[in-house]
This record gives structure tokens, sequence and C-alpha cells, in this order.
């Protein structure tokens, strides 16, 4: 079963989060605070963006504050993007940890760069690779479609900046 359609605004929210993080890790270099990032990737990926901490935050304490969204969004974008900062985030703290700091700072570097696209710009690079991928390596089509949900599209240059919504 897919992911239900989401508010775009709870992935730049939390592209905001993951961008203050990041940029704490590269500061400190702490192999333990990338990790508690690689952790809330992985439930955002893995688990589902219902379970993902920075959404439980959007959901219980911003978007009640806010009118609701006028559409809503695929979510299968946003999980694969999750899945992309996941994999960076393992190995950044894999290379803090083993003592191979130009690899955490590498790693580190190329996810700040995707969360701080997608919080400042609304660009989310893992859904627009996420999009670039063969429909057969996608699962097929999620079928979020109806009444204030867009049309889920297969070609990149048909989303529009809010659909790329996610932190990578």
């Amino acid at each position: 079963m897919s992911d239900p359609p989401i508010d775009p605004r709870a992935p730049r929210f939390a592209a905001w989060v993951t961008t203050a993080v990041l940029v704490v890790v590269l500061s400190s270099g702490s192999a333990l605070l990338l990790g508690a990032q690689a952790l809330v990737f992985a439930l955002g990926a893995f688990a589902g963006l219902h379970f993902s901490p920075y959404g439980l935050l959007y959901r219980t304490a911003i978007a009640p504050r806010l009118t609701p969204p006028s559409r809503r969004e695929e979510a299968a974008p946003v999980r694969f993007a999750q899945g992309v900062g996941f994999a960076f985030a393992v190995v950044g703290a894999a290379g803090y940890a083993l003592g191979t700091p130009l690899l955490g700072i590498v790693a580190t570097a190329v996810a700040l760069a995707a969360a701080f696209l997608n919080a400042a710009f609304g660009f989310c690079l893992g859904c627009e690779v996420y999009l670039r991928l063969p429909e057969r390596w996608r699962g097929g089509p999620t079928g979020a479609t109806g009444p204030g949900i867009e049309e889920a599209s297969t070609s990149p240059s048909t989303v529009n900046n809010t659909q790329r919504g996610a932190t990578a």
C-alpha cells in the first residue's frame, strides 16, 4: 500500500530542520549526530513519511496553525529522496566514525546541498532522480489522484517546484 498524498509544505519544513542538523554536523564532525539524522531519514524512507520525526513535528506543531493545503502531492518521490539522504548520512557517519573525516565531510556536504536546495528553493534533488527513473523501477504508477490532488506525472518537466518538495 502506498502512502497517502502529503501536504507539500511538510517536506520543505523537514528540509529546513535537516539543513540545520547537517550544518551542525559539518561544524562538529559528529558521527553520532549524523547517525541520528540517518535514523530520521530511514524512518521516512522505509517506515513511511507518517513516521518521520520532522513530519510528526510539522503535523502536530506547524500544520494546525496554517490553512489547509490547496492540494496534496504524491509521497513516493519524497520517500525515495529520504532513502537517498539515508545513504549519504550512513556513508558520512561511517567516515567520521572510522577516522576518515574527508569522507564524512563530503557525504554530509552533498546531503546538506540537497537539503538546502529543497528548503530554500523548493527543489528536491532526490525527487527529481526518482521521477527520472523508469516506471518499472519505481513500482508503477501510484494512482494518487482525486479532488485537490494533482495528477502524478512521470515526466519531470511537468512537475512544479512544490511537487519536488522533499529533502534528499
